[in-house]
C-alpha cells in the first residue's frame, strides 16, 4: 500500500523494497492476529549494539522470528537468531519465514518456513 502512495512503482523481488515489504507483512500478520485472537503477547525486536538483529521477539523470548524474503535462505541470514541463542539460551522456538519452497530444521533447531506456512501456523496458534 505505502508504495503504492508513494509511486514507487512495482516492487522488484530481490530489491530491498521487496524485502522491507515482506518484513511489513509479516509484522502486520503477527500483530493482527495478536489482536483478533486476544493473545495480549508483548512484541518486540532484539538488537545488538553491532547490528545484528532479529525481527520479532514474541513475549519474554518465547519465539523469535527472523523475516527474509529469499528463496534460499543461508548461513549468514541465521547469525541473527543464533546470535540470540547464545546470549539468551532460553529462548524458545527460533523461526525463519522466507520465501523457500518447503519447511525444514537447521542442525541447531531453527525452523525455516515458508510465508504461506506461517500464516497457517500462525493462525493454529503455534507462535502465541
Amino acid at each position: 500500500m505505502v508504495n503504492h502512495l508513494t509511486r514507487r512503482g512495482v516492487l522488484q523481488p530481490g530489491s530491498e523494497l521487496y524485502g522491507k515489504a515482506f518484513e511489513n507483512w509479516v509484522f502486520h500478520e503477527l500483530t493482527a492476529h495478536n489482536a483478533y485472537s486476544d493473545a495480549f503477547a508483548r512484541l518486540s525486536y532484539w538488537r545488538l549494539a553491532s547490528g545484528m538483529e532479529v525481527d520479532f521477539v514474541i513475549d519474554d523470548l518465547r519465539v523469535a522470528i527472523e523475516a527474509k524474503a529469499t528463496r534460499k535462505v543461508t548461513t549468514d541470514h541465521l547469525r541473527g537468531l543464533r546470535n540470540l541463542a547464545q546470549d539468551h539460551p532460553r529462548v524458545g522456538q527460533r523461526v525463519m519465514v522466507c520465501l523457500e519452497p518447503r519447511n525444514r530444521k537447521t542442525d541447531d533447531g531453527i525452523l525455516i518456513i515458508p510465508a504461506r506456512e506461517f500464516c497457517e501456523r500462525l493462525r493454529a496458534d503455534d507462535f502465541f
